[in-house]
């Protein structure tokens, strides 16, 4: 971070408003945006942009590509201002929900427009900008669109089930095929090349306002991902290519079998003989994409809970060491400047916060556990806190701040919560008193979810870790978001100088 004071609004680009079932790149995201700048704010948090690997869930942390982008965040408006899509075509729209995002209906539909605008493409002379895109991008690309064409010939089930020639990559398979693998390669191409143009015109018209935008990476990518197939070599697999661990973690006071999350894990002593090159390729790439960068579950650089593969839960993993400070040294040497938060939630260990301390790492502070334990020691008491760090009131796996109260927070906690406070609160006021305590924090940053700005209730939570159904489909109301409301906001960040 910058050690400026500042503050910033969480919210994923799926749960803008958007006539389309789910929130895209178009012009309810510019309208976010000069939302944030009405509202004095320096920063714009999303979650993982990336291609998901499951369609039925689309969680942004189970990715099918560490560097291609979710297609199904272009916007059509975009599109038919470039004259991809008829006016009609974005508007003959199915019955979707507003409240939430149906991907099961949405991916069908917007399927068919990036196809219609694909087929529009084609027939045009490629533009000088399609071309230095696939050229600058062609490490990555060649090898994410040919696994997505791979996929679509073969079929469903996973690439390990695929002929073993091409299972394995030889040259001499993947030449034969290429033929007739060439259409679906290059509407991939261009729909990669849309969502990144879409992607920068928005960052840039953010940059304009003043607002940054900090970007999140998953630490593990899915197993039926094209990294994986690409590079096998650099993750735990089998001699058919099939993971030997899985990422996971422990049990805890949340669940008696841990959690289970199923992606293969790096071989970190293969990556150290590359000199780490695919970690660093994907952090130059997010740079690229993002003002910030957020490194999603940081412990594994330190420690990773590793489960045998053939385990149905996660209780007998064990741990192994991560690459610890031999990959900073190398990520801090490329890149001096890198603008990192770390997240370093969950079990805490002496080996992440010694990295954290070695490379002065932004890690990060959660209101909602900052009114239990021992206040002389908890790092998310108020007191506690450092400059270099982000203060949430919540994050994306947690309850909204109004839920947690209202749902979550035992009587002790509520007292020591009004004893900080100076006086009880009722839970619709809530949020607004949290808020104020994160502004007023001596952390350079304050990061804010949308639902609790709008002070909502547990049913807009995001995600709730271990389970699957129902998740990432809150969806932010087009009315909402007020003159009002933006006011205010702008009062309290200019009041605690973060403006």
């Amino acid at each position: 971070m910058n050690g400026k004071r500042a503050s910033g609004i969480l919210l994923h680009i799926t749960s803008l408003p958007c006539r389309h079932g789910v929130g895209d790149l178009g012009p309810e995201a510019y309208r976010f945006a000069d939302f944030l700048a009405r509202c004095r704010q320096s920063y714009w948090q999303v979650l993982p942009v990336n291609a998901p690997a499951a369609a039925n869930s689309h969680c942004p942390y189970h990715v099918r590509s560490a560097f291609a982008g979710n297609q199904f965040l272009i916007s059509p408006e975009l599109l038919h201002r470039q004259g991809l899509l008829t006016k009609k075509e974005t508007r003959n729209i199915p019955v979707l929900p507003s409240a939430y995002a149906d991907f099961g209906k949405v991916v069908p539909y917007k399927t068919g427009l990036l196809n219609t605008a694909y087929r529009r493409f084609k027939n045009r002379p490629k533009v000088p900008e399609y071309r230095k895109f696939c050229r600058e991008n062609k490490s990555w690309l060649d090898d994410y669109t040919l696994f997505v064409a791979l996929r679509e010939h073969f079929g469903p089930g996973c690439w390990t089930q695929w002929p073993p020639e091409f299972r394995d990559r030889q040259d001499h398979a993947i030449e034969s095929i290429s033929p007739q693998l060439r259409e679906t390669i290059e509407q991939e191409k261009f729909f990669q090349y849309f969502f990144f143009k879409q992607w920068f015109d928005l960052k840039r018209y953010c940059n304009q306002k003043g607002v940054g935008i900090i970007g999140d990476i998953p630490i593990y990518v899915a197993h039926h991902s094209a990294d994986v197939w690409a590079h096998p070599e650099i993750f735990k697999l089998t001699r058919t290519r099939k993971p030997r661990a899985v990422s996971g973690v422990p049990p805890d006071c949340f669940s008696k079998t841990g959690q289970l999350w199923g992606h293969p894990v790096y071989d970190w002593d293969a990556l150290r003989d590359t000199g780490y090159s695919w970690w660093l390729e994907r952090i130059k790439h997010n740079l690229s994409l993002f003002d910030v960068v957020r490194i999603d579950h940081f412990q594994a650089f330190a420690s990773f809970w590793e489960v045998p593969a053939h385990h149905r839960t996660a209780t007998k993993g064990k741990w192994v060491s991560g690459p610890g400070d031999d990959f900073f040294k190398k990520l801090f040497k490329r890149f001096p400047d890198c603008p990192v938060i770390v997240e370093d939630l969950g079990h805490d260990t002496a080996a992440m916060n010694a990295l954290i301390r070695k490379f002065d790492l932004a890690g990060m502070r959660l209101l909602m556990n900052a009114f239990d334990g021992d206040p002389k020691v908890n790092p998310h008491c108020l007191h506690n806190h450092v400059r270099n760090c982000v203060v949430y009131t919540g994050t994306h796996d947690s309850n909204t701040a109004r839920g947690w109260f209202k749902t979550e927070a035992r009587s002790k906690l509520k007292r020591r919560l009004f004893d900080y406070l100076g006086r009880k609160v009722h839970a619709s006021q809530l949020h607004w008193e949290l808020i104020r305590l994160a502004y007023s924090s001596v952390a350079d940053t304050a990061i804010i979810p949308m639902q609790d700005i709008l002070g909502l209730a547990e049913r807009a939570r995001m995600n709730r870790p271990g389970t699957t159904a129902n998740n990432w489909r809150w969806r932010l109301g087009r009315y909402q978001i007020s003159s009002e409301l933006a006011k205010k906001l702008a009062a309290i960040t200019t009041l605690h100088g973060r403006a």
